[in-house]
């Protein structure tokens, strides 16, 4: 890779990690509104063309903690630069497809990209002075959202009047901008651990995962008791224990799991499945109560281009909130944060519970509910390199955003076996009934007082300290560097 910059400038390094964040979480949400055209663009089957969604999970799911545990060892821009180019390499191979094969596969190429997050938050730590790295990683990991809420009407806009390849072309437009700004001004942290890759760990939990999370994607299309399902679910579990055991020998872990076990990383990490689920609950939610037909008395009969135009407005709340988020926690401490974010999602879904009649309704609920997301996810960060040492924080920041994707998949599988269920009949089509859609909201907000109750057993955190202090730079080689905790 390139030398990096020499002499780092925190506005320009900020800017730059928030923009790759937020060009990785719009790969994400850029293929939704062709999933349904999915079939008859690639000629396949329905059940086929799914891949196309399920690949990038997966691929996602594996990557997040093996490239940040990489991260740590040989260098977090490397491996930051590394995750841009395959997001790059992904869309190209999209934007050439007609087919299942290719998509899929460019698909599982943009999902290895994943670990840009965690790995941005990491540098920051690494390169920013210490009164600006709480601001710092709100933003950072607020840019999931941001990019997730934002990317919904462009792709809408686009998918209805350019070509739908111009999506992937356009993924990949953006990717390369961020990895030349990233080349240019963010710098390469001389704090690593060195040493070897747990090969072994790296595929024993890519194993474990992959049967995790396929069985959960795809247990409704497989039938939640069919043996497939179950079987990946069995499989999932004895992986991880022999996985789990191997961790706990290995002299060279890809996951310290003694850290992982840590009050303050454990529960945070617990909380972060369940706020990943409430967040993603909101995304499955509204847009289809916006698109469903006024006749069923509660759909509001708006186009997809609407529906991401509502949802927008959720990404910019999340982000005006990152700020806040980290004067709380200079405050009062990223535990206090994160309860009261949980408490705001909480009350978010009340309030959607109640108000889902007009489209002002429903602008007002997701802004509440990501209000709540942006003050979590600023503290969750912060709690976590509070309470792991400056060489592992790559690895820990990215098992922290692999919990969140759990909680997401299982808001998916959820939120589908619900709606599936409780459902009226309209022209001879089953469709949601209202009160599926006021269920998954009450689930929405349950998992938030979850994350509230888990959020409690978390050590009273000092405000200004842990995760505010800078690491001292390494004086020399990873050896040294590993040693600066």
């Amino acid at each position: 890779m390139p030398a990096s910059p020499t002499a780092p400038r925190p506005n320009a390094v900020v800017a730059v990690l928030a923009l790759a964040g937020i060009v990785v979480s719009l790969m994400q949400t850029l293929v939704i509104p062709i999933v349904p055209e999915l079939p008859k663009l690639l000629d396949a089957p329905a059940s086929d063309a799914a891949w196309a969604v399920t690949a990038t999970l997966l691929a996602a799911a594996v990557a997040t903690p093996v490239v940040g545990r990489l991260g740590d060892m040989v260098g977090k821009r490397r491996m930051l630069l590394l995750s841009l180019v395959l997001l790059i390499a992904g869309s190209a191979v999209c934007g050439l497809s007609d087919t299942l094969v290719p998509m899929v596969v460019g698909r599982a190429l943009q999902g290895l990209s994943a670990a840009v997050i965690p790995l941005g938050i990491s540098i920051m730590r690494d390169e920013l002075p210490a009164e600006r790295l709480a601001g710092a990683t709100a933003l950072m990991s607020a840019s999931l959202g941001v990019g997730g809420a934002l990317g919904l009407p462009a792709a809408a806009l686009i998918a209805d009047n350019l070509d739908w390849h111009m999506l992937f072309w356009l993924s990949g437009a953006l990717g390369a901008v961020a990895l030349v700004l990233v080349l240019a001004l963010v710098p390469e942290s001389a704090v690593r651990t060195g040493g070897r890759f747990d090969v072994p760990g790296g595929i024993g939990m890519a194993a474990g995962l992959v049967c995790l999370l396929l069985a959960i994607s795809k247990g409704a299309d497989w039938g939640w008791t069919g043996g497939t399902t179950l079987g990946l679910f069995a499989a999932a579990v004895v992986i991880l224990l022999v996985w789990g055991r191997w961790e706990l020998r290995s002299p060279q872990p890809l996951v310290d799991l003694r850290t992982t076990a840590r009050r303050q990383v454990l529960f945070t990490n617990l909380a972060s499945i369940a706020i990943g689920f409430s967040m993603f609950a909101m995304s499955l939610v509204l847009p289809q109560l916006l698109q469903l037909p006024e006749a069923t008395g509660y759909g509001l009969g708006r186009s997809l281009l609407t529906a991401g135009l509502v949802m927008a407005p959720s990404g910019l709340v999340m982000m005006a909130f990152a700020p806040v988020s980290a004067k709380v926690s200079k405050a009062k401490g990223p535990k206090v944060t994160l309860m009261t974010g949980a408490l705001i999602v909480a009350a978010g879904y009340g309030l959607n519970i109640v108000l889902m009649a007009e489209v002002w309704q429903l602008v007002l609920a997701s802004c509440v509910i990501s209000a709540g997301i942006g003050f979590t996810y600023g503290a969750m960060p912060a709690l976590i390199m509070g309470a792991v040492p400056a060489s592992e924080t790559a690895a820990a920041n990215s098992l922290n955003t692999l919990m969140r994707s759990i909680g997401t998949s299982l808001a998916s599988a959820l939120a589908g076996v619900v709606l599936a269920q409780m459902t009226i009949s309209l022209g001879g089509f089953a469709l949601p009934a209202e009160n599926a859609f006021k269920v998954v909201m009450g689930i929405g907000a349950g998992a938030a007082l979850l994350a509230f109750l888990l959020a409690s057993f978390i050590p009273r955190h000092r405000p200004g300290a842990g995760s505010a202090a800078r690491p001292a730079p390494a004086a020399g080689n990873g050896a040294k560097a590993a040693s600066v905790h």
